[in-house]
Order: C-alpha cells, then structure tokens, then sequence
C-alpha cells in the first residue's frame, strides 16, 4: 500500500543552451507528489503519515523553493554570485529564513545561503524528479514521483528496497538508535 504527498515548490530556471522560450530566466510553481510504499503499520493503521513524508522531504527540498536553479556550466551563474558578492547576500541575509541543510551530490549542489541550487544536467521535470529520488532515496521507501510544472510533467516509479524501521505508535521511521523522533518510542 501508499502514503501519497504533495509539495508546491516556486523556483526560477533556464534551459542553458536551449533554442526555445525556456532559454530565458523565468519561474514556475511545481508540484512534486511523492508515494511512500509500505506495510500497514499496525498500531497506527497506516503505511507512512503523509504530514511526516512532508517533514522528511522538505527539510531537504525546501532549498528549491523560491531558489534559483542554473547548471553548472551556464555562464550566468558567476554573473549572479557576482551580483550577490556585490550586493552582500552571498552568505546569506538576515531575512533568508527558508533554508534546509546544504547538501552536495553527484546531481545537485544546494547552496541554501543565497538560494542557488546548480544541476549537473538541465533541471527539467525529467531532472527534478532524479534529484529527489536521489536525495530522498535512503530516508523514505519511494514507489513513485511526479513532477508538473506549468504544462511539463513526468513521473518514475522505483523499486523500494529499504527496510525502514517505524515506530508503532507514530507510524514514522526510527531513528539510528531504534528510537522515534516523534514521541521516543524506543524499539
């Protein structure tokens, strides 16, 4: 069976070489649904809850939201950090309180100080989709994603492998130690 969330994720992009529309800076509201795939745990009557999906997603993927998102070799991407240096908000501002945890993979590097994200590969909804598989793949048992933004969308289903310990009175995953976060249940 499967939990089922979604996240709205407003960012500005561009496709660095495209010959279309999208080769200019502009933005997007997307949609991100994640599918959570699991026994029922029995003490809660659920596989995942879905506010918790959404706490364990958006401590990472909060870096995307209202973020700019440019591939690593798009030559605007000094001109921004340039613009930041000058302006002083490269290491972050006072107001920047949206931030999660940066994070380095072989996708994407998250720079949560002044709200960049770069990609290895164009973000397209094909892209996002392989990011958050990636960053969430070790944290929550995912049978599917999909990803709308504006009129694009794209979907993959994988294959859960993970045995994720959860709690039997939170439904929610242990933490290393056996122990919940939620409410210190302790296995």
């Amino acid at each position: 069976m499967r939990s089922i969330t979604t996240l709205d994720l407003q960012y500005a992009h561009r496709f660095f070489g495209f010959k279309g529309e999208a080769q200019y800076l502009h933005g997007h509201t997307g949609v991100l649904t994640i599918e959570v795939e699991d026994s029922i745990e029995p003490g809660v009557n659920m596989v995942f809850p879905c506010n918790e999906i959404q706490k364990t997603a958006w401590d990472v993927l909060k870096n995307f939201d209202h973020a700019l998102i440019l591939r690593e070799d798009d030559p605007l991407l000094p001109a921004i950090l340039g613009v930041y240096e000058t302006q002083g908000i490269k290491d972050g501002a006072p107001t920047n309180k949206m931030k999660g945890p940066a994070f380095k993979t072989e996708l994407a590097t998250a720079y949560p100080e002044c709200r960049l994200v770069v990609t290895k590969e164009t973000m397209t909804v094909e892209g996002m989709i392989k990011i958050v598989y990636d960053l969430l793949k070790d944290k929550l048992n995912i049978a599917k994603i999909t990803f709308s933004s504006g009129v694009n969308a794209a979907s993959a289903e994988f294959e859960t492998k993970n045995k994720i310990d959860r709690c039997p009175l939170c439904g929610i995953a242990l933490d290393e130690n056996g122990v919940c976060p939620k409410c210190g249940y302790r296995k």
